[in-house]
């Protein structure tokens, strides 16, 4: 990618491609560094003694190494594949996966200012990374919040395309989190009371409540917001509006968090 340095760091995560195979090792090409060459010694292909290579690393298959060390004098970068966990590959790949993406939308960018994805890089790419850490974490940001541009200092009608590309490409990122609510009313038109009380917990300009009927008396109520902070009071606010409604009516009401989803 463009906006990578020409060299990887000792200790980062790269997304490698496997190239040849060999009982002493494996050469792959680093995909984020425009396919230099590394090395994963038979050592550090896995844990244990490795009797056949193959049965851990072939060519053709995309994995993630952590790198040992950099020579940039010789361009040779040593490689451990064992010492990356499942987490950390996904977690990875995902980045990986976010970036290339991110730098499909600043090309779409560019070409709506008439510039080639270099040009694009130069005048906005570069300062979308330094502010917001990776080029997709800037493109991100803007769908939860559009005037994040305008602390940058961007030429407005480049602030504008990135905006308008965000928008149309990136869903804006959400956590949801829910909890049982028990609800009774001894009243004959005690179901009507209940009915009352749980649509005045819905209403939030922050987030999307819901309320769902498992089994009376108990009530799942879910919250989806932008991040855990707003759900969570989101969520508080939604069940004490609730409580307040149910107990006003004569009846009663108690709040259980569930795990997080």
């Amino acid at each position: 990618m463009a906006h990578k340095s020409e060299y990887p760091e000792v200790g980062d995560l790269v997304v490698c491609s496997v190239q040849n195979v060999k009982n002493f090792g494996a050469f792959v090409s680093l995909d984020e560094y425009g396919g230099k060459e590394g090395f994963i010694h038979v050592r550090d292909v896995a844990t244990g003694w490795v009797k056949y290579i193959r049965d851990h690393v072939r060519e053709g298959q995309k994995i993630v190494c952590k790198v040992l060390s950099v020579d940039r004098e010789r361009g040779h970068i040593d490689l451990s594949l064992k010492q990356v966990n499942e987490h950390q590959k996904r977690e990875k790949i995902q980045e990986w996966k976010n970036e290339k993406k991110a730098e499909k939308l600043l090309e779409i960018v560019g070409s709506k200012m008439g510039k080639t994805l270099a040009e694009a890089y130069s005048e906005v790419g570069e300062k979308l990374v330094e502010e917001f850490g990776t080029l997709y974490n800037a493109f991100e940001q803007v769908t939860v919040a559009p005037d994040a541009l305008k602390e940058l200092a961007m030429d407005k009608k480049w602030a504008a395309a990135v905006a308008e590309v965000a928008k149309e490409n990136i869903q804006r990122p959400t956590v949801t989190i829910d909890g049982l609510i028990e609800i009774s009313n001894p009243k004959a038109d005690g179901i009507d009371h209940i009915k009352k009380a749980i649509a005045a917990g819905l209403g939030s300009e922050e987030a999307e409540v819901s309320v769902h009927y498992i089994g009376a008396p108990k009530y799942r109520i879910t919250v989806t917001a932008g991040d855990y902070k707003t759900a969570e009071q989101e969520m508080k606010g939604a069940v004490t509006k609730i409580t307040s409604a149910v107990q006003k009516a004569g009846g009663s009401a108690s709040f259980k968090r569930k795990e997080e989803k």
